[in-house]
């Protein structure tokens, strides 16, 4: 069995979520051992939503869906790196393909990813 280590952060680890076809970090989340054996078992993601504190499936409001393709730990085993079909083209909750759709250029935020749907039409006025 895959032992992490869920000691570090209060029982969570960092997720990364990348893109296995193109190699795009599309967003970075937490995992608590709950989180983690259902996306085992489930071929689909699930991450621990900290501001909420519960148990989330990635898209169940948006459909959005996170298919896992392959999942990697790194040499602490504190954190996973999630390479996965992004069903439904967008994975931040603001709308854009990736949630690091800003650059910094000059000590400013740009802009430069590309927004797949208007959140208010997804989640209303919740998120």
């Amino acid at each position: 069995m895959i032992e992490l280590d869920f000691t570090k952060l209060d029982g969570l680890v960092p997720a990364v979520a990348q893109d296995y076809k193109t190699g795009e970090i599309l967003m970075v989340a937490f995992m608590n051992k709950e989180a983690f054996e259902l996306t085992l078992k489930t071929g689909i993601v699930h991450y621990w939503s900290r501001s909420r504190k519960q148990l989330w499936k990635k898209g169940e409001s948006s459909g959005n869906v996170q298919e896992v393709k392959e999942i990697r730990i790194d040499c602490d085993n504190d954190c996973v790196l999630l390479k996965i079909n992004q069903i439904g083209d967008a994975a931040c909750h603001t709308g854009y393909r990736s949630c690091f759709y800003r650059v910094v250029e000059g000590g400013d935020l740009k802009v430069d990813g590309i927004k797949i749907f208007n959140p208010e039409d997804k989640y209303g006025d919740k998120k």
